[in-house]
């Protein structure tokens, strides 16, 4: 594969040219109109130099070829936000022109946020093999892909530059920071709004269907005792009935721009959310999204792994662009909303604007739970939470990712 100069850097290779050749024709005269064993020794050197010069374009470079490794890189071609990457790249330089050194230069591309360009270099062994490794920093959540590389020599007396392309492709993404969360005690007094006992005894009654079966309790009645499982293993065995669902919980994200001033608020935001999916998911409840912001996406809430990895995906590459307050987003789609809904708002608002859409949610006979985040809930946000439980709501702050699973009542 041929490689094209730019045009900035034609000029330069051609004066570089102009030069040897003058070196070159200055000792071919020297020799014939000087003679003598000087004007001879110095044209049989230039010779030697020019001819080692322009045959450093045949040195193999532009036929490099390559492989990557990632080292780290996790199940599905993904990493978790924060976490650096240990590149690996192996290469091969065919042909016999010596080559002293190879600079690489390699191009990773963030789908949102731009390329960074990492370089490193190598001195090829014997078999003209080489290896480069790299660290990047930290990485931002994201979908990233490496574009086409670069290698590059120059002969011993850096005259000439000669370049050759790599082309190694590869696509991994980086899945939002999460905790794992490992009990929301106050769950079921959320969905029940604190007002009603019915829905907690509702959502913890066990239907009639048989979903397993597990080890004798003691006090279990002896119609939960599991014949067949007690007589075939030889120890008491009780039936494991399935419970009627939980009622079904939506997220909200808040993607105004204007309550974002930070990156690391947002990050927190989306972090939340997908802390909140995951445990969701090991716990067997429906739980949906709605993220507004330059683009739409609503996920409703369903027990399904292809529905988690869709949200996982959105909230990889979700960004603080929307424009409409939370109020509008929710009047705007009201018919996703059912009474008995558990809606968490995760918002680092806490104005009259968040007050008001909070109100909505409760005049529609929904549970309404904010999780405030961001630098208000480091500071002083018990007046927010007091304030919300004075409306019949409930309320969290975290500062960090990690008050998450102690501000949700399990153990941080």
């Amino acid at each position: 594969m041929s490689y094209l100069y730019t045009k900035s850097e034609q000029p330069k290779v051609s004066k570089r040219f102009w030069a040897v050749l003058a070196c070159f024709l200055f000792s071919l005269f020297f020799l014939l109109f000087q003679g003598g064993k000087l004007a001879s020794m110095t044209f049989v050197v230039v010779t030697v130099l020019t001819v080692y010069i322009l045959l450093g374009r045949y040195s193999g470079i532009s036929r490099v070829t390559g492989s990557r490794r990632l080292a780290n890189l996790g199940q599905d071609e993904t990493l978790e936000a924060g976490t650096s990457l240990d590149i690996q790249i192996d290469l091969h330089i065919p042909g016999m022109w010596p080559v002293p050194y190879v600079f690489v230069r390699d191009r990773l591309t963030h789908r949102n946020k731009g390329e960074t360009v990492f370089e490193s270099s190598f001195i090829p062994d014997w078999n003209r093999r080489g290896r480069v490794e790299y660290r990047t920093q930290p990485l931002r959540r994201g979908f990233y892909r490496f574009e086409r590389s670069e290698c590059s020599t120059e002969d011993i007396f850096g005259v000439f530059e000669h370049r050759g392309p790599l082309d190694l492709p590869l696509g991994f993404r980086v899945l939002p920071q999460t905790v794992p969360i490992t009990e929301w005690r106050q769950l079921h007094q959320m969905l029940k709004g604190m007002q009603s006992q019915s829905t907690t005894t509702r959502a913890l009654r066990e239907t009639t269907q048989i979903n397993g079966v597990r080890e004798y309790t003691y006090g279990d009645r002896l119609s939960r005792i599991h014949w067949n499982a007690t007589a075939r293993t030889g120890t008491w065995k009780s039936k494991e009935f399935e419970r009627e669902s939980l009622p079904k919980t939506i997220v909200v994200l808040d993607r105004e721009r204007m309550h974002y001033e930070e990156d690391e608020t947002f990050e927190l935001a989306v972090s939340t959310a997908a802390s909140l999916m995951e445990y969701g998911r090991k716990n067997g409840m429906a739980i949906g999204l709605l993220s507004v912001g330059r683009e739409s996406a609503y996920f409703e809430p369903k027990k399904s792994g292809l529905q988690y990895s869709r949200i996982l995906n959105h909230l990889t590459e979700a960004e603080a662009d929307g424009s409409h307050s939370l109020l509008h987003v929710l009047n705007d789609r009201a018919k996703m909303f059912v009474p008995g809904t558990f809606v968490v708002v995760i918002s680092p608002n806490r104005s009259d604007s968040s007050l008001s859409a909070i109100g909505w949610i409760r005049q529609r006979q929904m549970n309404p739970c904010h999780i405030l985040v961001g630098a208000d809930a480091a500071h002083d946000p018990q007046a927010w939470i007091q304030l919300l439980h004075s409306k019949g709501s409930h309320g969290y702050a975290v500062g960090a990712l990690t008050e998450l699973p102690a501000a949700l009542g399990g153990r941080g």
